[in-house]
């Protein structure tokens, strides 16, 4: 039984979703709180959102790696 290991392409890729969720979520949680005037609640939320979102993305990819 042999372990599959990631490539660059795979490390890489989870760079570029930690920061596609981080920045998307700031981002609609700005334009929330521009539009509701409630600076900073839901650029907060939108950071929780972010931060959820990449660690599901990385666990799913994660857990390829160790499946039998």
């Amino acid at each position: 039984m042999e372990r599959r290991e990631p490539d660059l392409s795979t490390l890489l890729s989870f760079g570029l979703a930690t920061a596609t969720c981080l920045v998307a979520g700031l981002g609609l949680g700005w334009a929330v709180d521009l539009a509701l005037d409630t600076l900073p609640v839901f650029l907060l939320v939108g950071l929780g959102i972010g931060i959820v979102a990449t660690c599901f993305y990385i666990y799913h990819q994660v857990r390829s790696f160790f499946k039998d």
